[in-house]
């Protein structure tokens, strides 16, 4: 179980975009965080991986205590942050990239990219091609790939889908129902809210960089008032 409390922190001393977020991701739960731009979304995934530092709050996997670690100690407990931009290394092959994602332990880097290659074809096709050459959707599903590479308990996902056509979306999100379905704990900010919500076990809204509503993603995706202020209205 992945449990922050409290958290509190933004991009600088005295700043605090994110004023006292709580949540919990249970193993094979996804948790989708919808909300307007600029409610504190990416942030607060940046404070929970460790990328920012926390001003208050904790952050715990289980019963270890990560709110002291930094990013590289707190994937080797288990949690992975994929971030929106800049999540692949364009001149490297995907090959070479996957290579980077083991190196909390090397020595089962080949055992790894099997699994991984087993799971994603298309990555095996093409492993000794450069990732720059990818599509929108196979960056993003190489991104993943990066990361199962580091064994992950929970996976932070922000924006997965940003800028991608409907088509390579849905695969995207198939992928990450499939890794929650098999244990791993989801936590994702995604504005492709209607879509999300769908494959989605629970959700959390924020506004104004505090947690405004939390609950059950189907219910959350039928509420008038969640519609109205985040789905367009649409049911």
């Amino acid at each position: 179980m992945l449990t922050v409390e409290g958290l509190v922190g933004g991009y600088g001393a005295a700043d605090e975009v994110v004023k006292g977020v709580g949540l919990t991701v249970a193993p094979g739960e996804i948790l989708t965080v919808i909300g307007p731009n600029g409610a504190g979304k990416s942030t607060a995934l940046k404070l929970v991986s460790g990328l920012l530092r926390c001003k208050a709050g904790s952050v715990r996997l289980g019963e270890s205590d990560l709110s002291s670690l930094d990013p590289q100690g707190r994937a080797r407990e288990g949690l992975v942050f994929v971030p929106q931009e800049r999540n692949v290394f364009g001149a490297l092959t995907i090959a070479e990239n996957l290579d980077i994602g083991a190196y909390l332990e090397p020595a089962r880097s080949h055992e790894r990219a099997r699994d991984v290659y087993a799971r994603f074809p298309l990555l095996a096709e093409r492993r000794g091609k450069a990732a720059g050459a990818l599509s929108g959707g196979q960056r993003q599903t190489l991104a993943m790939a990066i990361a199962l590479m580091a064994s992950p308990r929970v996976l932070l996902l922000d924006e997965p889908t940003a800028a991608l056509a409907p088509k390579p979306a849905a695969e995207i999100f198939k992928a990450i129902r499939g890794l929650a379905d098999e244990g791993i704990a989801i936590l994702m900010v995604e504005q492709n809210a209607l879509a999300a919500l769908a494959m989605s076990d629970r959700a959390l809204v924020m506004v104004d960089g505090r947690v405004a509503m939390d609950g059950e993603a189907q219910a959350m995706r039928q509420d008038p008032e969640v519609r109205r202020a985040f789905l367009g209205g649409r049911a």
